[in-house]
């Protein structure tokens, strides 16, 4: 039976154009056509208890249909056997009791289902496989940056096309606040999680994650990629402020300098790419109170003292002048350096009628010193 040489040799170029295997499928339509066949033979008041075996030639085009029959002496089902002597009446002269034999059909409908049968499977075949390569190829992307285009953003939905055939979720959490999301609008995003799901992977994208940050400081800064300087930790408030630890490996390299750049270069490439977003570059410290004193850059501290009743919690003493800066707007910098450090901080006024003592004199030369 033919499928027919035209539908033959489109098919041959899909599976070569979308590298899918030949074998996988041949398989999956000679199941596909063995099941249509029995539904064949029951729209044709027949039995379907016969076992069917179904071969298709791609080269040829040819698709055999066989009926399964087990050679015996005394036949009990009609549907599954045959006796030696009607086995040899059909040409196999060779057939011996035990033997399983194969009694070729081509029923003169069946060519027409048996076409149908083999777009329909194709068809989903190819979706499937298409999934699969969608969700290989972007299950490994997970941590990392990519380059996409905003192409549907209404009704809270925004959705980001990856490359021609693969789209992502931007999710409203992931979203920077403020930021507009156009149609055709170029951006930067963090691959943030490709699950598979029964419609096909579904790929989430982040512009809040620190991960991206990290991702664009590598882009930007050569020092950082090349492993001279070292990123201890990031936080962020999408779009509006984030932290970088920072440490060097060469001491002759100033880390700070470096991301900055030249009359903020590097930084400000940066900070356009997230929406003007503020970044504060700082110095790590494995000294916790010095590592402190930095976190909450750009405000001046006056002196770091731990809570000794409490757990990784400091008190933070500032002049006047340095409050509402230390604090930031709506508790955004004092809030950033304790999840940059990880400790507690209360930041409080020095009273500023009070001379310095010893203790702090001693305090800010040791954190000159090691910043």
């Amino acid at each position: 039976m033919q499928l027919g040489r035209d539908f033959l040799r489109a098919l041959n170029q899909i599976i070569r154009d979308r590298g899918l295997s030949t074998e996988l499928i041949a398989s999956s339509l000679e199941i596909a056509l063995a099941s249509a066949y029995k539904a064949y033979k029951k729209s044709q008041g027949e039995s379907q208890e016969t076992e069917t075996e179904v071969k298709v030639d791609f080269e040829a085009g040819n698709v055999s249909v066989c009926e399964l029959r087990t050679v015996v002496k005394a036949v009990k089902s009609e549907e599954t056997e045959i006796t030696l002597a009607g086995a040899k009446s059909l040409g196999f002269i060779k057939a011996a009791v035990g033997d399983v034999i194969r009694i070729e059909k081509n029923p003169e409908d069946f060519g027409r289902i048996a076409a149908q049968t083999a777009r329909q499977v194709i068809i989903q075949r190819l979706k499937d496989a298409e999934r699969q390569i969608i969700y290989e190829e972007f299950s490994d992307k997970v941590g990392e940056m990519m380059t996409g285009v905003v192409f549907k953003s209404e009704n809270d939905q925004v959705l980001i096309r990856l490359n021609e055939r693969t789209e992502a979720i931007l999710p409203r959490e992931e979203r920077i606040g403020g930021e507009k999301y156009a149609p055709g609008d170029r951006m930067k995003f963090f691959v943030l999680d490709v699950r598979q799901t029964t419609r096909g992977p579904r790929i989430v994208v982040s512009r809040t994650h620190p991960g991206l940050l990290r991702k664009l400081l590598e882009l930007e800064i050569p020092e950082i990629l090349d492993g001279i300087i070292e990123i201890k930790n990031i936080v962020r408030e999408g779009g509006a402020r984030a932290k970088v630890a920072l440490v060097t490996l060469d001491a002759n390299v100033d880390p700070v300098g470096a991301c900055v750049g030249s009359a903020g270069g590097r930084i400000k490439a940066i900070s356009r790419e997230l929406s003007g977003e503020k970044i504060d570059v700082i110095v790590w410290s494995n000294d916790p109170l010095v590592y402190i004193r930095n976190a909450l850059s750009p405000a001046k501290v006056a002196k770091v003292e731990p809570v000794l009743d409490q757990e990784r919690a400091v008190q933070v003493y500032v002049y006047p002048d340095q409050l509402s800066l230390a604090i930031g707007r709506s508790g955004q910098n004092v809030r950033l350096s304790a999840r940059l450090t990880g400790w507690k901080i209360d930041i409080d006024p020095i009273e500023a009628d009070r001379m310095p003592t010893l203790s702090d004199i001693f305090h800010d030369f040791v954190g000159e010193k090691t910043e």
